[in-house]
């Protein structure tokens, strides 16, 4: 059975910035299982194993547009000026702040009046080419049940 959408695919890997550290990788976590096609994974990533077949091995990079995005690709948003500094604000300046979810978000100024300041939320990743090794351990249709270990 080959990789496809919507079939649900279990694999080893490891994603790393191309010339640099590695990212993620299931030898510490194990193997993942997604559901193929359905925008869980790069979508580099997806269209670079499409077609393969279990105990095939693949390595590669991903561009960095088909990755994490390109810095011009992100999304901005209108921030009031009054949440700033005074006199900090400039284009291209970088500003760190919590999330939501109470983690650090990074954010680059991207243009500003004496109303608003227009950031760039930034993806520490974005506009790096990813380098990955991955084997295919088990393509299956959603719904059927896994393979039994050992069989």
């Amino acid at each position: 059975m080959k990789v496809e959408q919507g079939k649900l695919i279990k694999i080893d890997y490891e994603l790393a910035v191309d010339g640099g550290d590695v990212i993620e990788s299931s030898e510490k976590s194990g193997p993942i299982e997604y559901e193929h096609g359905v925008g869980k994974m790069l979508p580099g990533f997806e269209s670079a194993i499409d077609g393969l077949e279990v105990d095939d091995e693949r390595d590669g990079v991903i561009p960095a547009k088909e990755a994490f995005g390109l810095e011009e690709d992100l999304p901005t948003r209108d921030i009031p000026r009054d949440e700033f500094p005074e006199g900090e604000v400039e284009k291209d300046k970088m500003f760190e702040a919590k999330g939501a979810d109470g983690n650090p978000v990074t954010f680059k100024v991207v243009a500003f009046d004496d109303e608003k300041v227009t950031v760039r939320f930034l993806h520490a990743l974005a506009g790096k080419d990813i380098r990955f090794s991955v084997k295919i351990l088990n393509v299956r249709e959603k719904g059927a049940p896994p393979p039994i270990p050992g069989s």
